[in-house]
């Protein structure tokens, strides 16, 4: 019953609320006190009810509830982590089913945010087959003619048998025994691009990637949240193979699918191989039909069309950067107005520029392909522009020159999720009135400007921002670009972001002629690739320097700061022979000896791009002030997953087993 102050009153005699009237009703107000209270004590005896369920239960509760079920606090690097109120809930579930595959494969998804595949590697020995109990689906020997499963070798989805290893799978050696069970987890996440004009090379010929390189296409990624059955290949984001989309095409091509060509049906894909041969292309089409090449990201018609077609595919990377279709929507200034818009109603970019040159933002809502050479102006002072790509779009700007920048004195502008080919950026000097501040979000330079078919930069040696303004602030947060040659009385700030010269003897940073000293540099969770002349290296943490000297180098040290009395580097990996302000806990260092990082890739467009290999020292993968991994992929936090995950297979793993980590990218 919840008794409020005016039915309190009311239980009194009518007498006393007569007289309680007569003198100012003290009593009424003294029942609101106590009626107060008794509210207080109803819902703290309802919150007590409450309090014995997880789900229920107050925040503080919580860690008391897990004590009793002995539940141990992971990193809260997921969404199933990390709050512990879910995982706590969970626990009881999952004790139930310990041990069994299904529940692994959905735990280690759950704690790392990776997908992942479980293997029991008992169900791949080859043994002697026994009357009773027949294993016609383990032959000790493989058919050779089964193509499709030889693509599969040592791999997650591998059907074929082996003979016992004896090495023990927790240390990465031995996999094939009765104990073992393996943990697959895909690092990469398959990225869409929806709509986006292919790339063509002559009326019949075209590419998926909108920059003219070579791309294979990845798998989307098509599981919920809750695992009914083990993951397959649809399940997780690894490249798509010619034999695995000619057998599968239909779980493979369509418009909620891993690829597309609009206006092309299922029924008339034909897969194929199209790779290079001395007069074009390995195969054409037949009439009617379109070939794809999964693994070189290539079509090839049989009918000329009126114009390139839209292509929507995957393609892999590891994380949000750069641009590309995922959620970047705090990022985007809500507050910029007008918002001019392409490609409806203003059809290029630069007739939406001119549109809000007193300040505002211009979105580009599609994720197609716009050649032109637009220049910004901000002609207010204090004026604002952004020129920015809509949520979830990564439009390709491919210019024809350098896209020009600048502003009067106190103006900002902003390029957000923009993918930037065929040119690079240029700040022009202003005079007495210079553009205030530059950022750069989510945006991709092409480092080497364009790409050739193979993915190598065409010009290798061409920076992609310049900066002639010493005045001007620039800002780069979760960018990918090439060198970068800024006057010195500038200053520059990156971070979460790649910076590559295309070589590790190529110039990063540097001033304007590309040897003296740059602007004063301030660098966190960042993998630069070439050689850095700073003024004065303010701060750099947890940063990744790969640089050297070539032969006949004008260049005194990989990485120079002129000014080493100011400015700390700090848990980053600095060249040998280096010119840097003071270090404090960096590689390599007398005791850890010729520590070297180690790349999946260093090629732009590649998947592995900049990641981490995993035979890269824990110097390195696990160098960074929070024991995370150094460089722009710093806060994917990849050995605290890995943490979280051997500290769960300690409590559910079945008496006996022993599961090893392997990683299938």
């Amino acid at each position: 019953m919840t008794l409020d102050p005016q039915k309190l009153y009311e239980l009194l005699p009518a007498i006393y609320r007569l007289r309680d009237a007569e003198q100012g009703e003290p009593l009424k107000a003294l029942l609101a006190v106590i009626a107060e209270q008794i509210a207080v004590l109803q819902e703290d005896l309802a919150q007590l009810y409450d309090d014995q369920f997880i789900e229920t239960c107050a925040g503080w509760v919580i860690p008391y509830i897990g004590d009793l079920i002995g539940y141990r606090q992971l990193y809260g690097l997921t969404a199933q982590v990390r709050s512990p109120r879910a995982e706590v809930a969970n626990t009881i579930g999952l004790r139930r089913r310990k041990g069994t595959a299904l529940m692994l494969e959905q735990l280690a998804r759950d704690v790392t945010g990776w997908d992942a595949r479980i293997v029991e590697f008992f169900q791949r020995l080859a043994t002697t087959q026994y009357l009773n109990h027949v294993r016609p689906d383990s032959p000790a020997t493989p058919d050779l003619r089964d193509t499709a499963a030889l693509e599969h070798i040592h791999g997650p989805f591998d059907p074929l048998t082996y003979t016992v290893e004896v090495r023990r799978i927790g240390s990465g050696r031995g996999r094939y025994n009765l104990p073992n069970l393996g943990l697959f987890l895909w690092r990469l996440r398959g990225y869409t691009l929806t709509g986006s004009p292919a790339f063509k090379l002559d009326d019949q010929r075209y590419l998926f990637n909108p920059l003219g390189s070579d791309t294979p296409l990845f798998n989307r990624h098509q599981t919920g949240p809750e695992l009914t059955q083990l993951a397959t290949r649809v399940n997780v984001p690894m490249p798509i193979s010619r034999r695995v989309l000619a057998a599968h095409l239909e779980d493979y091509y369509g418009a909620a699918a891993s690829l597309a060509v609009e206006g092309i049906e299922s029924a008339q894909v034909v897969v194929c191989n199209l790779a290079d041969t001395a007069t074009g292309w390995a195969h054409t089409p037949p009439a009617g039909k379109v070939a794809i090449d999964p693994a070189l990201g290539r079509i090839a018609l049989a009918e000329p069309p009126d114009q390139p077609p839209r292509v929507s595919f995957c393609y892999g990377f590891s994380a949000d950067l750069g641009g590309g279709e995922y959620d970047r929507g705090a990022t985007l200034d809500p507050t910029l107005a007008p918002v001019a818009q392409v490609p409806a109603p203003h059809a290029t970019v630069q007739a939406a520029l001119d549109a809000v040159s007193q300040g505002g933002a211009v979105e580009i809502l599609d994720s197609g392909r716009y050649e032109e050479t637009p220049a910004i102006h901000v002609a207010a002072g204090n004026g604002r522009i952004e020129l920015r790509a809509a949520n979830r779009a990564r439009p390709l700007l491919l210019l024809g020159n350098e896209l020009l920048i600048d502003g009067e004195e106190g103006a900002e502008v902003t390029l957000n999720g923009l993918l930037i080919g065929s040119g690079g950026l240029r700040l022009a000097a202003g005079g007495a009135a210079a553009l205030h501040r530059l950022k750069l979000q989510h945006c991709t330079l092409v480092p080497g400007l364009s790409l050739a078919r193979d993915g190598a930069p065409q010009q290798p040696q061409a920076p992609s921002l310049v900066i002639e303004s010493a005045d001007t602030v620039v800002e780069i947060d979760h960018a990918i670009l090439g060198g970068l040659r800024v006057a010195a009385g500038a200053r520059v700030t990156i971070a979460n972001s790649i910076v590559d010269a295309t070589v590790e003897s190529g110039v990063a940073y540097a001033a304007l002629d590309g040897i003296s000293a740059g602007a004063p540099l301030t660098l966190v969770n960042c993998t630069v690739i070439g050689k850095v002349h700073t003024t004065l290296l303010e701060s750099a943490s947890n940063v990744i320097f790969l640089a050297s000297l070539a032969q006949g180098d004008g260049w005194v040290a990989p990485v120079w700061s002129e000014r080493r009395q100011q400015g700390c580097v700090r848990f980053s990996y600095v060249p040998p022979g280096s010119r840097v302000p003071r270090c404090y806990r960096c590689e390599p260092t007398a005791a850890t000896g010729n520590v070297r990082p180690l790349f999946t890739s260093l090629r732009y467009g590649a998947a592995g791009y900049c990641q981490l290999n995993q035979r890269c020292t824990p110097e390195i993968r696990q160098g960074a002030d929070d024991e995370a991994e150094m460089g722009a992929f710093h806060d994917l936090y990849q050995p605290q997953r890995e943490t979280n995950l051997r500290v769960r297979l300690e409590e559910y793993l079945r008496f006996g087993s022993e599961a090893g980590i392997l990683y299938a990218s």
